[in-house]
């Protein structure tokens, strides 16, 4: 039987007191499809910052922005984004386009946006001044959209990285708005909300590139001969669905990935998996350990088992692409900061036997001009 998270019984007053709120609960809105938050093209285009009149006009003092922000009986949220971002425009006009999410949000959050690419001095939580754009490397905002939310003494208390359709958006609001955080993980906080429970275990999308179990994943004996990327993933998951059927039919994304070993888990299974750090787990456990809850989740380990970079929210093609190539060029061993190693690629050609990106130098998540916050519209260009 599975060992999903679904299929554990909650007690009743742990139920009631854990259950996600409105945000979290309620369905689709009428009329409106539920998976174009999922399904939305990251390719290349124009698409400026314009952010809505209600983020906080910041000082960026986040010490100010802090009490301010207790004062008013509300939390701090850094908003890290960039132009030409397919997944900010996501969250600023798919999530934030829902009355409801916008309400909630600024009933409970003060919304600081950084700009990731800018020069302009931050004073954050501990007093440190620096760059926007060395704030957010050192922050390790890989990819953007990335929201931290911080508490009262302004530490860190959770952080949203990458883009999530509004129902698990509206679900790590409430979970950090009411304090969840410190009592559960989010992983366990969005299952109390799930509708539908399974009491029998159920397949993943198959697919050949899949290595067979045994998972025997360990890497610290022997240096393993090529990188390993780890899916998890969980059944009836549309997002899983999607990848399958579009981002992994693709012949440059499936050559790429031949150049590594893949395995496919299901995140809630008590499937046994020999770690990269050598430990027997489930595949649960190591989810759970991982901190992981959104499916599909893709974990990018070297050849000695060091986790390079995590994809743990929606990606579409451009981004995974970007992330296959960030891997097998080995690039990170000189830039670990994957928006970094973007600039700093921009206009070089890819490394010989990398079919992954198409050969057009910049992407559109794309940075501007070091020098320039604020540059003039590039031409349109992908990764």
């Amino acid at each position: 039987m599975s060992s999903h998270p679904c299929t554990r019984l909650i007690p009743a007053v742990l139920a009631i007191l854990l259950t996600p709120g409105p945000l979290a609960a309620a369905g689709p809105e009428a009329g409106v499809d539920p998976f174009d938050a999922v399904s939305f093209q990251d390719g290349p285009g124009s698409r400026e910052m314009a952010y809505p009149d209600w983020f906080k006009h910041s000082f960026l003092d986040l010490r100010e922005d802090v009490q301010e922000a207790a004062a008013a009986g509300r939390r701090l949220v850094v908003y890290f984004g960039q132009r030409d971002c397919a997944y900010c425009q996501a969250l600023l006009e798919v999530n934030f386009g829902k009355a409801d999410i916008v309400a909630y949000t600024r009933r409970h959050f003060d919304v600081v946006p950084i700009d990731i690419w800018s020069d302009v001095e931050v004073v954050d939580t501990r007093g440190e001044r620096l760059s926007s754009k060395a704030f957010a490397e050192r922050e390790k905002a890989q990819f953007t959209p990335t929201l931290i939310f911080y508490g009262e003494q302004g530490e860190e208390v959770f952080r949203l990285r990458g883009y999530y359709p509004p129902y698990e958006f509206g679900a790590a609001l409430e979970y950090v708005a009411d304090g969840h955080h410190g009592r559960i993980g989010f992983r366990d906080y969005l299952a109390r909300a799930e509708p539908n429970l399974r009491f029998e275990p159920e397949d993943l999308v198959d697919d050949p590139l899949f290595a067979r179990p045994p998972h025997l994943l360990d890497r610290t004996r022997f240096p393993a001969e090529r990188p390993l990327a780890v899916f998890f993933e969980q059944p009836q998951c549309h997002a899983c669905d999607i990848l399958h059927s579009e981002q992994l039919r693709d012949p440059r994304i499936r050559q790429a990935l031949e150049q590594f070993e893949v395995v496919q888990l299901d995140m809630g299974a008590g499937t046994p998996v020999l770690t990269p750090d050598g430990r027997r787990v489930t595949a649960s456990q190591w989810a759970r350990e991982l901190g992981l809850f959104y499916p599909p989740t893709v974990l990018f380990f070297d050849e000695n088992g060091r986790e390079i970079i995590r994809v743990d929210s929606v990606v579409r093609f451009h981004r995974l692409a970007s992330v296959l190539d960030f891997v097998l060029s080995k690039d990170y061993l000189a830039q670990p900061y994957f928006q970094r190693w973007r600039e700093d690629r921009a206009g070089r050609t890819p490394p010989p036997g990398l079919p992954v990106s198409p050969a057009i130098p910049h992407s559109p998540e794309s940075p501007p001009s070091p020098e320039s916050p604020t540059p003039p519209s590039r031409p349109e260009t992908a990764p």
